[in-house]
């Protein structure tokens, strides 16, 4: 990263967009053409939004599976021939020709395949440059029915190692890193990334929203002031074409600085109100001021490791051997539970 290139000021977008979502058809041809509209339809969403913001906008962050909505009872199998995006796909050589056409970072959250992992797929968090190239590539660490790489963790690490499980981008626009969805309520996710130097977390969420009742939404702030980092964090506008009401997950994507301070918010609908000024140099500044407010320096690690290596939870390794079926999930977790309440944990 030569230093005549960092960029210390600019402004980031949380660009709200309806999921068109492709779980009605059958066929992976009629699929593939769902997701390309898709993509035409977010370039002209892009280019609309900097017209407005101005050139000086640098980062645009789109929702969870902006492409493809979620599997609503597909099978691991069906969902990866319909879905799941090739890590050198054509819907990647896409999202990444708007990159380099509007000379921005572009930070989204697909479904995605990997041959080392023929029999599953990943839900992925992926940042693209300027020039067209991925940058980032985060795979969901906690998910409810989709794998991760926690599930075939001995391979992953063999793959990747533990680098690859907590990426962090250093970019000209700063140390990006990515948090999917419901990892915002996991601190350990931000913390690790924290550590490794993220300054701008990238949240891809499709939620419920509603602030005052939402523990995402202080989740967000949470976040951005344990690890005195950014959170841009960007929401479905609805989901489409599935059976479930299209606004049950719409509204309050936002950006919330290091301090916990909220620079912008939008309300229901498309939108993309939700922009605001990344100041990186205040940021830095921030970090290297001591004082009661620098958590990140004030961290004692040493006085938390042993517990965690003493402690299983959720276990490592179900999927080890790829062929599972989604009742796995919640069998896991079931099992889980009664351990934990036969130990008198919970």
């Amino acid at each position: 990263m030569e230093a005549a290139n960092k960029q210390e000021s600019f402004f980031a977008l949380a660009l709200q967009v309806t999921c068109h979502a492709i779980n009605q058809v059958q066929d992976r041809s009629e699929a593939r053409s769902l997701i390309q509209q898709s993509i035409n339809r977010i370039e002209k969403q892009i280019a609309g939004s900097i017209a407005f913001i101005g050139s000086d906008c640098k980062l645009i962050v789109l929702p969870e599976y902006f492409l493809t909505g979620f599997p609503m009872g597909e099978s691991i199998n069906i969902w990866a021939e319909k879905a799941c995006l090739e890590m050198a796909g054509a819907e990647y050589e896409a999202l990444g020709k708007i990159a380099q056409k509007y000379q921005i970072f572009l930070a989204g959250n697909a479904y995605e395949l990997d041959p080392n992992f023929p029999k599953l797929y990943f839900q992925t968090c992926f940042v693209i440059d300027p020039s067209g190239e991925i940058v980032l590539r985060y795979r969901r660490l906690n998910s409810m029915f989709a794998p991760t790489p926690h599930d075939v963790w001995d391979k992953y690490l063999e793959c990747y190692g533990l680098e690859g499980v907590f990426p962090v981008a250093k970019t000209v626009i700063g140390n990006l890193a990515a948090l999917a969805s419901e990892e915002i309520l996991y601190p350990e996710v931000a913390r690790c990334l924290a550590m490794r130097g993220a300054e701008i977390f990238l949240h891809s969420t499709s939620e419920v929203f509603g602030k005052d009742r939402s523990p995402k939404s202080a989740a967000k702030i949470t976040r951005a002031v344990e690890n005195m980092a950014y959170v841009i964090s960007a929401n479905t506008a609805g989901i489409a074409n599935i059976p479930i009401p299209i606004s049950s997950a719409d509204g309050g994507s936002k950006i919330i600085d290091y301090r916990g301070l909220v620079l912008a918010e939008t309300a229901t609908g498309e939108s993309m109100a939700a922009f605001a000024e990344i100041d990186l140099a205040a940021l830095r500044r921030y970090r290297r001021r001591p004082g009661l407010n620098n958590l990140l320096s004030r961290q004692r690690f040493e006085l938390y490791a042993e517990s965690y290596s003493q402690s299983h939870f959720y276990p490592a390794n179900t999927m080890e051997n790829g062929e599972v079926d989604r009742k796995h999930f919640i069998k896991t977790q079931q099992d889980a539970i009664e351990r934990l309440s036969n130990s008198g944990i919970i």
